[in-house]
C-alpha cells in the first residue's frame, strides 16, 4: 500500500501526464450535443435513443458538466423518477457496459456507479462486468490477427519472409493494410510470395516488429542474450531499423514506454484501433469494392484468378431473395410501371373484374422479366476463420478447402446486404445494422456460428425494437389499438427466432414486449398460436408442465403493475382482487352522483368540483393503464375504480383472467 505522499507524487505525475496529452483520461469532460442526448436518454431510461447515439460513435465513458457518466445517471434517474420503468433503466445499464462503459472497483467513477446502484440486481450486473471485458471490446478481434502468426492450418499465409534462417508465414493483406511499405511493394508486385530481409536485422527483432503488425502486445524480454546469437542493444537497433524500414514508427515508440504500465496499456488500446480502422480502411477500399454483381444463373460461370491484386483466395456468393424485386420491376409484366392502388370508380358488382384508373397501361406480355441478381465478395481464408463455421470448412477435405487456379465460390444462404454485414463484423469488429436486418443477421450469424455477432443482433432487436418499453395503455385511449404500422418489429417472428437460435435474450424480450402490451394481443389468434408453440416446445408434455412463453409474461406484467407503486407499501392490493374492485367501484360511484349534484368532495387530498365542460377525447387522460372520465378513474374493462393503485390491481386480475381463458380455449393447463 503507497504511503499518503507516494500517492499524492503518483496523482501529481498523472495529471502532468494529462495535461502534456501523454495521457487520456478515463473519463473526459464531453459537452458535445451528442453525448448531451446520451444523458438525457439515461435519465428517461429510453433504450432505443442510447442504442442510436451509441451507434454514433459517442463516448460512453464521458462525463458531462456536472461530473456524471452516462452510467451514473442511469442509476441517479432511477432514483429520481420514481414512475421511471426500473426494467427499462436495467436494459439501459446492460447496454452501456456491453458498449464498454466502465465500472472499475476500488476507482472513483467505478465506486460512485456501485453506490447509486437502486438494487442488487444492477449492483451485481455492474460488478458482473470486470476490467477485461468492459474496457477492451476490441480483444477478441486482436487475439485472432495475432493468431494468424502462428496457425499453421488450416493454410491461409501467402508470403514467407524469411531471416537468417528462421522463416515468418504472413499475409500480404494484413501487411498492405498496416504498413506503407508493404503496401507500395504489393502494389506493384502483388504476385510476390517470399522476401528475404537484410542479414543486419536480428531474426528477434523482425519477430517483435511483426507482433506488433498482428496486433500483439510487446513482450517485456525481447528475447536477446547468450545463446541467441544478438545481444539485447542488437535487437533494439533492429527493431529501429525495422520501424523505419516497414514506416511503422510508433513500433519504437512502444518499445521505449513498454516499462510504464499505464502508459503502455493505453498505447496498445490506441494500437488495436489504429490497426482496426487500418483493416476497416483496406476492407472498404479493396473487398466491398471489388464485389461483383452477376445474374444468378451466371453466377457459377465466374472466374476469377488465385494470384489477384487484392490477395483474396475465395469468393463468397449471396443470391437475391426471390420475393425481392429488382428495381423497377413488379411481377415480371408491368416492369417500370408505378404501382397505383386499384379504386372502384363504378357502381354495383364488379363481377370479380378489378377496376383501375384509366390511365393504367396495358399489361404486355413482351416486356422482358428482369433477371435475378447474385453478389459475389472477395474474401480473406484468414478472416473468415472467426466463423467456426468456416474454420471447419477450410479445416477438412470438403471442395471448398482445396486450391485451385481460379478463387472457389461459396454460397452463403442469406441476402447480399446481410453477407455484406457479416463480411464487415469479421474484418472489423463492426456490427452497425438497421432493425429491418437484425433478424436476417441474426439467422446468418447463427448459421455462421458466430456467437458475438448474434448477440449484436440480439442486442439491436431488443434495443432499437423496444422503444420506451411503455404499457400499451400509456401510448392510445383505452379501447383502441396501437395501429401495426407504428410498431417498428414483428414481435411474433422476434419470439420464433430467439427460439429457433436458442438467444435466451430474444425470448426475454419477447415476453416482455408482450407484457407491456398484453391488451393489443391477448385476443389475437396469432398470439394464442404462439402460445401453443411455446407449449408444443416441450417433448413429452405433462398436464401439469408450465409454458414458458406465459410463465415469463405473468412475471413481467406483475413487474409492470407492481413497480409503480412497490415502494409504497401496497403490494398486497395486486393479491386482493375481485374485493378490492368491488369496493373501489362503489366508492367512486358514490362520489360521481355527489359530484354531479354539485358538491365538492375530498379525494385523495384533492377537490373535485362540478364542471360543465365535457373532455372532447372521452376520458383520454390517464397514467399506469387508466382513463379518467369526470374524476373517475375506469379500468380497461371501463369499470370505475377508486384510484390508480386500485385501478392498477384491476387492470393486472383483468389481464390474467384473459390467460386463463385463453388456456382454457386451447384446452392446455399451466
Amino acid at each position: 500500500m503507497l504511503r499518503k505522499d507516494q500517492l499524492e507524487a503518483s496523482l501529481h505525475e498523472e495529471k502532468k501526464l494529462i495535461e502534456e496529452g501523454r495521457l487520456k483520461e478515463d473519463n473526459p469532460l464531453d459537452l458535445s450535443a451528442g453525448f448531451n442526448r446520451l444523458c438525457e436518454a439515461c435519465r428517461r431510461g429510453d433504450l432505443k435513443l442510447c442504442q442510436e447515439v451509441i451507434t454514433e460513435g459517442v463516448n460512453v465513458n464521458a462525463r458531462d458538466r456536472f461530473d456524471y457518466s452516462p452510467l451514473i445517471l442511469n442509476q441517479i434517474a432511477n432514483r429520481t423518477f420514481g414512475k421511471a420503468s426500473l426494467c427499462g433503466h436495467y436494459e439501459v445499464v446492460q447496454l452501456l457496459l456491453e458498449s464498454g462503459a466502465l465500472c472499475e472497483r476500488d476507482t472513483f467513477q467505478g465506486e460512485r456507479c456501485l453506490y447509486n446502484a437502486l438494487n442488487d440486481r444492477i449492483r451485481n450486473l455492474l460488478l458482473s462486468y470486470d476490467y477485461s471485458k468492459s474496457t477492451d471490446p476490441l480483444q477478441p478481434f486482436a487475439a485472432h490477427i495475432t493468431s494468424l502468426l502462428t496457425r499453421n492450418e488450416p493454410r491461409t499465409f501467402d508470403i514467407t519472409v524469411t531471416a537468417l534462417g528462421e522463416s515468418f508465414r504472413l499475409h500480404k493483406f494484413v501487411l498492405s493494410a498496416r504498413s506503407p511499405y508493404f503496401h507500395r511493394k504489393f502494389s506493384a508486385t502483388p504476385e510476390t510470395s517470399s522476401w528475404k530481409i537484410p542479414p543486419v536485422i536480428p531474426p528477434q527483432a523482425f519477430g517483435v516488429a511483426m507482433r506488433y503488425v498482428y496486433l500483439g502486445e510487446i513482450p517485456n524480454d525481447l528475447g536477446g542474450g547468450p545463446g541467441t546469437g544478438s545481444s539485447e542493444d542488437e535487437i533494439l537497433e533492429g527493431i529501429d531499423k525495422i520501424s523505419k524500414h516497414l514506416e511503422i514508427r510508433s513500433l519504437w515508440d512502444a518499445v521505449l514506454e513498454n516499462d510504464d504500465r499505464r502508459l503502455s496499456r493505453q498505447r496498445r488500446t490506441e494500437e488495436v484501433e489504429k490497426g482496426r480502422s487500418q483493416l476497416e480502411e483496406w476492407f472498404w477500399n479493396n473487398v466491398l469494392k471489388h464485389k461483383v454483381i452477376v445474374d444468378t444463373e451466371m453466377a457459377d460461370d465466374v472466374r476469377w484468378d488465385s494470384n489477384n491484386g487484392i490477395f483474396a483466395d475465395v469468393l463468397l456468393r449471396a443470391d437475391q431473395p426471390i420475393e425481392d424485386s429488382p428495381e423497377g420491376f413488379s411481377d415480371g409484366l408491368t416492369a417500370g410501371v408505378p404501382q397505383v392502388p386499384y379504386t372502384r370508380t363504378s357502381q354495383g358488382p364488379l363481377n370479380g373484374i378489378p377496376i383501375g384508373p384509366a390511365s393504367m397501361p396495358s399489361r404486355s406480355i413482351s416486356q422482358p422479366r428482369s433477371p435475378r441478381k447474385s453478389t459475389l465478395f472477395p474474401a480473406h481464408r484468414a478472416m473468415l476463420l472467426r466463423s467456426e463455421f468456416f474454420l471447419t470448412m477450410f479445416s477438412s477435405g470438403f471442395r471448398e478447402a482445396q486450391t485451385t487456379p481460379h478463387l472457389q465460390i461459396i454460397t452463403i444462404d442469406c441476402p447480399p446486404a446481410v453477407l455484406e454485414t457479416v463480411l464487415t463484423f469479421l474484418y472489423t469488429e463492426k456490427a452497425d445494422f438497421p432493425l429491418d436486418l437484425a433478424i436476417d443477421v441474426l439467422f446468418a450469424a447463427d448459421l455462421l456460428l458466430i456467437d458475438r455477432l448474434k448477440q449484436k443482433a440480439a442486442v439491436v432487436i431488443s434495443t432499437l425494437g423496444n422503444g420506451t418499453m411503455k404499457p400499451a395503455s400509456d401510448l392510445q385511449i383505452v379501447g383502441t389499438e396501437i395501429p401495426r404500422a407504428e410498431e417498428n418489429i414483428d414481435i411474433y417472428d422476434v419470439v420464433r427466432a430467439g427460439w429457433l437460435t436458442r438467444v435466451p435474450r430474444l425470448e426475454e424480450f419477447g415476453a416482455r414486449y408482450f407484457a407491456y402490451r398484453l391488451e393489443n394481443y391477448i385476443d389475437e389468434e396469432d398470439f394464442a398460436e404462439l402460445i401453443r408453440e411455446s407449449a408444443g416446445r416441450i417433448q413429452g408434455r405433462q398436464e401439469t408442465d408450465s409454458i414458458e412463453l406465459l410463465d415469463d409474461i405473468r412475471y413481467y406484467l406483475s413487474e409492470r403493475f407492481r413497480l409503480r407503486f412497490e415502494d409504497a407499501g401496497l403490494e398486497d392490493m395486486m393479491d386482493e382482487g375481485v374485493a378490492e374492485r368491488d369496493g373501489a367501484i362503489d366508492e367512486a360511484e358514490g362520489k360521481v352522483e355527489a359530484e354531479d349534484e354539485g358538491v365538492d368532495v375530498g379525494f385523495e387530498g384533492l377537490t373535485i368540483k362540478d364542471t360543465s365542460t365535457e373532455r372532447k377525447d372521452g376520458g383520454a387522460d390517464k397514467e399506469g393503464g387508466l382513463s379518467q372520465m369526470n374524476g373517475a378513474i375506469r379500468t380497461l374493462d371501463g369499470e370505475i375504480a377508486g384510484d390508480e393503485f386500485a385501478g392498477d390491481a384491476i387492470n393486472y386480475q383483468i389481464l390474467l383472467g384473459k390467460i386463463d381463458k385463453l388456456l382454457d380455449r386451447l384446452k392446455l393447463d399451466a
